[in-house]
């Protein structure tokens, strides 16, 4: 039997100079330049061989994949059900039938009575190829659901109301949203934002029912291109919250819940690298926010005089605050204490003085759950780590006890004592203590033999939480370790450590990874070459820059969505991301500094003449984050250049969006084919 030839993509010559360099780029033609659209035949040729070249390479290993997808499966209890939770009049909860790929959402009377059923979204779902439910929200008086859809993955969503009275529809729709729902008090209408053609949210709007949405009031409209805006409530529902900001900086506004078309209260005007968020309790706003200090604090004003700020709790070295939620009695402080989850609830007559809840591992993952209601005695509350499933507990504000609701259920059986967790230290090679949770087979030796499966994410100043993960184990049980490289671009240890793997010290975030991995080398976790690695998106970014610095480390790679063509994306501004970006990667159309920067990082320009390890590459055609052609030219680009003869693949979902496909076995599908892919290529045995 032959080896299927993959395909090679036309060279084009395409050049641009900018800053007195001039860049060849021969696969600017995969972007199309009708897109969002994307008619160009060629493109489409080349994406679809791509595709049938995929399915060719990974024909003989369908068994292997067969098997993880079936033992995945086995894990997920089918007919799972939410914890129901009350809010007003009603018990609230959502489940899956057998075999269904999508929930459902139901309720029932707190007084007794039937069961429900609010949203179908089977039926939603029904006949496409990709579905998503966006925003969700009852009206205060339980009557009217607003939601809306997605069925592209393009991240454009249609409004719809039900009735729940009746179970009718109401004839308004509202295409082209992109933002959350909030009622007004008085459930006449609804407050939500529309995204503009470059998939920014600029906006926010106030549709009152029975009218056509064409003549709905734009309550706030933003100048600043890179700006988004959003819409919530706060805790007390009687203070509509309408934000806008960027990665580094923010400004609320505050609309009486029951007035939507008073003129929106300003709390402060935006200051360049000043973030703050706004809850509010009896009159007093709580301003939660890194003002003065990247480990954030909290701040109190009158609502009268906004912009008065008084300190309540001081920041803090060691905690880095990470949000506060008030309610009736208390208010709730959360944030992560050298890099650890920490939830503390706060007494309103001695605020300074939190009580911390208490959890049994020393490696974790928790927060608050859903809590809808302001006057509450029990708190909802997640907890999981590396080696105990996802667990739902309600805590008793005034005894402080914890209450198990429900343990994630694994049919196929699950025990924590074939596995053990550990949080190790590793240096950079600029001596930063970098943090590594790390999960292994009971009986696991050191001694260098085993495959070690590496993940990091590494940007945006999102932290990778310790948690489970039940596909995980499918690796494990082949005798992998599993670690989660907690790498600087992230906040694991405070904004600090966002702001420390980010513009100039962008690097900073590759190198951690890559000595992370050499540390995990001589501890002897594994060997150089048996290490898999994977990251998606912005840690796709992070896949394409260690396979050009260090490829000999690696394995196998696994990149999605990888937004691996950063120059080109940042030199943009007319794509739905790019001026938004600006703060977080730099601006090279008026920064030379930045241009240089990027230029020398950016993975697809340092393609080079090298052997590299083997690729599996996937990517959405409607995805409007990273588009389609980011991978798409990386994997062309790799192709014609790389001196090996390891396998690459690249995979486009021609029917989704930046999250692959959306109904939760297909997806598992997907993920069963990556893990086939790294037993492949690791030699282990299925």
């Amino acid at each position: 039997m032959t080896n299927p030839t993959p395909p090679v993509a036309d060279r084009r010559p395409h050049s641009f100079t900018a800053h007195g360099h001039t860049i060849e780029d021969p696969y600017a033609w995969l972007k199309d330049p009708n897109y969002p659209e994307v008619t160009d035949p060629d493109i489409l040729a080349y994406l679809e061989a791509e595709n049938a070249y995929f399915e060719a390479v990974m024909a003989p290993h369908a068994p292997l994949v067969d098997t993880i997808y079936e033992e995945m499966k086995a894990r997920i209890k089918e007919d799972e059900s939410s914890v129901p939770q009350k809010d007003g009049d009603w018990l609230y909860w959502t489940a899956f039938e057998t075999g269904g790929q999508y929930r459902k959402w139901w309720r029932k009377p707190v007084a007794g009575g039937p069961d429900e059923l609010l949203l179908d979204e089977p039926s939603l779902a029904d006949g496409k190829e990709y579905f998503r439910l966006g925003a969700f929200a009852v009206s205060n008086d339980g009557t009217k659901l607003a939601y809306a859809i997605d069925d592209s993955g393009a991240e454009r969503f249609e409004v719809r109301v039900k009735d729940l009275t009746t179970d009718e529809h109401l004839p308004e729709t509202i295409p082209g949203m992109l933002s959350d729902i909030v009622w007004t008090s008085d459930d006449a209408g609804f407050l939500y934002g529309l995204a503009n053609e470059q998939w920014r949210t600029d906006n926010a709007r106030f549709h009152r029912l029975g009218t056509d949405p064409a003549d709905d009031v734009v309550l706030f409209h933003e100048a600043d291109e890179g700006f988004r805006v959003a819409v919530a409530e706060t805790s007390a529902r009687n203070w509509i919250v309408i934000a806008t900001g960027d990665h580094v900086t923010s400004e609320v506004y505050l609309l009486p819940a029951n007035d939507p078309l008073a003129k929106p209260i300003l709390v402060a005007p935006r200051i360049t690298g000043r973030e703050y968020d706004v809850d509010e309790h009896d009159g007093v706003l709580f301003i939660h926010t890194n003002d003065t200090d990247p480990m954030w604090r909290l701040c109190t004003a009158p609502v009268e005089r906004p912009g008065e700020w008084t300190e309540l709790i001081a920041p803090s070295p060691h905690f880095y605050m990470t949000g506060v939620e008030c309610y009736r009695d208390f208010f709730i402080v959360e944030g992560r204490e050298d890099g650890l989850d920490q939830v503390a609830l706060h007494r309103y007559e001695a605020p300074t003085q939190g009580r911390r809840i208490g959890f049994p591992e020393a490696s974790y993952a928790a927060g608050l759950g859903d809590n809808p209601e302001y006057a509450v005695d029990t708190l909802r509350l997640g907890y999981e780590s590396m080696v105990t499933p996802g667990t739902v507990y309600d805590y008793d504000v005034a005894t402080g006890a914890l209450t198990v609701r429900k343990v994630q259920e694994i049919p196929s059986g699950y025990d924590a004592a074939k596995y053990r967790t550990e949080r190790l230290k590793i240096a950079a090679r600029d001596g930063t203590q970098i943090p590594v949770s790390i999960v292994y087979p009971a009986g696991f030796e050191k001694n260098g033999t085993a495959p070690l499966f590496l993940y990091a994410y590494g940007a945006y100043g999102y932290a990778i939480p310790p948690g489970f993960s039940t596909g995980r184990l499918s690796l494990l049980d082949r005798g992998f370790a599993f670690a989660i490289a907690h790498i600087r671009g992230g906040d694991d240890l405070g904004q600090q450590w966002y702001h420390d793997g980010k513009l100039e010290k962008r690097t900073n975030t590759f190198n951690d990874f890559v000595d992370v991995a050499r540390g995990l080398v001589a501890q002897g976790w594994t060997s150089e070459g048996k290490i898999a690695i994977s990251g998606a998106s912005a840690g796709g970014e992070l896949m394409g820059a260690v396979v050009n610095s260090d490829p000999e480390l690696w394995g196998a790679v696994v990149a999605g969505v990888p937004f691996v063509d950063v120059l080109n994306t940042m030199m943009d501004p007319e794509l739905p991301l790019t001026p938004g970006e600006w703060p977080e990667w730099g601006n090279p159309i008026e920064d030379a500094a930045a241009f240089a920067l990027i230029r020398g990082y950016d993975p697809y320009q340092n393609v080079r003449a090298q052997d590299y390890p083997p690729l599996f590459i996937s990517g959405g055609l409607n995805d409007p984050r990273v588009t389609y052609w980011e991978p798409a030219k990386w994997a062309a680009k790799l192709r014609a250049t790389k001196t090996d003869n390891n396998v690459l693949l690249l995979k486009t979902i021609m029917g989704a969006g930046h999250g692959g496909k959306s109904g939760r076995f297909d997806s598992l599908r997907e993920t069963a084919e990556e893990h086939a892919f790294v037993l492949w290529q690791l030699g282990v045995e299925g």
